[in-house]
């Protein structure tokens, strides 16, 4: 990232860091099969306690329009995919682990050298990755269920493509933007 012109100051100055539940990735088939989306999220404890909070590293920066005006933008930093990951995608978002929020976050003292040393592939017992249904893959659908693992039969039954919705005439109540 520090040799990267367009994150240098960013690294060193604006580091962010991103608050999550999850996040969705793509698994590619063979050339011309099907992709296979999987949610990956923060693994339970042995004992049923919640997660632990997950916070991707962040860096933000404003930028000056042609016209002069301002424009604030974030991006996630990504690196190498943990063990678990690397069957799936080559690279994930780089989270923060907890314990380090505040060197992250720390930008007076904490140089952008030492805070790269922090952006590295997840502990795979940190996070867990299952199957869901590729209805994740349209807009128009949001859901819990979107994020709810596949049965290993409906893993086998899933279409490589949502269905398609269905024709129907919206009620003249209901605003649209199509």
């Amino acid at each position: 990232m520090l040799d990267k012109p367009a994150f240098r100051n960013a690294m060193r100055r604006r580091r962010c860091l991103i608050p999550t539940d999850g996040f969705y990735e793509w698994q590619t088939g063979a050339p011309s099969g099907p992709k296979r989306p999987y949610f990956v999220r923060a693994r339970r404890g042995e004992d049923g306690a919640p997660p632990p909070p997950l916070a991707f590293a962040g860096l933000w920066e404003t930028w000056t329009g042609p016209n002069g005006e301002e424009l604030d933008t974030a991006a996630i930093v990504t690196t190498d995919a943990s063990r678990a990951l690397s069957a799936i995608h080559p690279r994930m978002p780089a989270f923060v682990a907890v314990e380090d929020f505040d060197r992250w976050l720390d930008c007076d003292t904490v140089p952008g050298e030492e805070a790269a040393t922090l952006i590295k592939p997840a502990d795979d017992a940190l996070l867990e990755v299952y199957p869901i249904w590729p209805a994740v893959n349209r807009v128009a659908n949001d859901s819990e269920a979107l994020i709810a693992p596949l049965s290993p039969q409906a893993e086998q039954a899933a279409p490589a493509q949502p269905p398609k919705p269905s024709k129907t005439k919206k009620s003249d109540d209901q605003p649209t933007l199509f």
